[in-house]
């Protein structure tokens, strides 16, 4: 498959990784996706994505059009169509806040249709891009949407939430949520609170999560891997918590996941990180 990705100019790049296009035929359809630091927007510009949340309670969700979600605290699982064309959003763990009115623990571990987001937002950015544009063009279309969505005015809390959360970021979640407290002048009950309103989980989990994501995307499954050094390095002190912890983000033990990684290689280029693999 084709993946083309680009970072947003100012200011959308302050919640937004980066957006991108994907397009092709997939080596592997079926995907498990564990827990990671980021809240999406997917617009689909192909056949039908079916998604599945590791939690069996949940029913399956099949979208034909576009998606927001939320940040992950478990892992789901989707499938792409045959062909792929898909472009999509990486939001910060904060950054869907100002572009959407409604409560971040509404997105939580949830998929939601686009347009009960974005009303009447779909079409228009179909009718942009129509069938042949070029991905470059693609994420023209979708940055100039973003930034007609961006909400300048002032949101309560948030400014606390990305000041604390890049510290979260630049530190891969190693620094004590009561130290960010303290540097920032409030009480951990507020920070956690106003992580619920922006992020929809607590700063606690959001390090949990980056330092997941630091370990994950820091295995070299061609090359033999040393777990002990690699968990200790990313944060964990506990062994057995890691291996729990890794069990309930990816579905697999430690070594199940590496035989999977070195039976089905990522493709060159995508996916952009060893989170994603497949669904075996």
């Amino acid at each position: 498959m084709e993946y083309v990705v680009r970072v947003p100019a100012p200011p959308l790049d302050r919640f937004i990784d980066d957006i991108y296009c994907l397009t092709g035929v997939p080596r592997h359809r079926r995907m498990n996706v564990p827990p990671m630091p980021s809240a999406h927007l997917f617009v689909n510009l192909g056949g039908p994505v079916r998604l599945w949340d590791s939690d069996p309670s949940v029913p399956p969700a099949v979208f034909t059009d576009g998606w927001f979600m939320g940040v992950w605290t478990r892992r789901f699982l989707f499938e792409y169509p045959t062909p792929v064309r898909l472009v999509g959003v990486h939001f910060k763990p904060w950054g869907i806040s100002p572009f959407a009115d409604l409560p971040a623990t509404e997105l939580r571990n949830r998929w939601v249709p686009v347009d009960a987001v974005w009303q009447r937002s779909l079409g228009r950015i179909r009718d942009r891009v129509g069938d042949l544009a070029s991905a470059a063009e693609t994420l023209r279309v979708l940055e100039d949407e973003l930034r007609s969505r961006l909400v300048e005015a002032p949101w309560r809390g948030l400014d606390l939430v990305r000041h604390t959360g890049l510290r979260l970021e630049t530190s891969h979640g190693v620094v004590p949520v009561g130290a960010l407290a303290d540097a920032a002048g409030v009480s951990g009950n507020h920070l956690a609170a106003q992580f619920k309103a922006h992020v929809g989980v607590t700063p606690k989990l959001v390090a949990r999560i980056y330092r997941f994501a630091r370990l994950i995307v820091s295995v070299d499954a061609s090359r033999p891997v040393d777990w002990s050094r690699f968990a200790q390095t990313a944060g964990y002190f506990d062994q057995a918590h890691f291996g729990k912890e890794f069990k309930d983000f990816t579905g697999h033990t430690p070594t199940e996941y590496l035989e999977l990684r070195r039976r089905f290689p990522a493709e060159e280029g995508f996916p952009p990180d060893n989170g994603p693999m497949p669904a075996d």
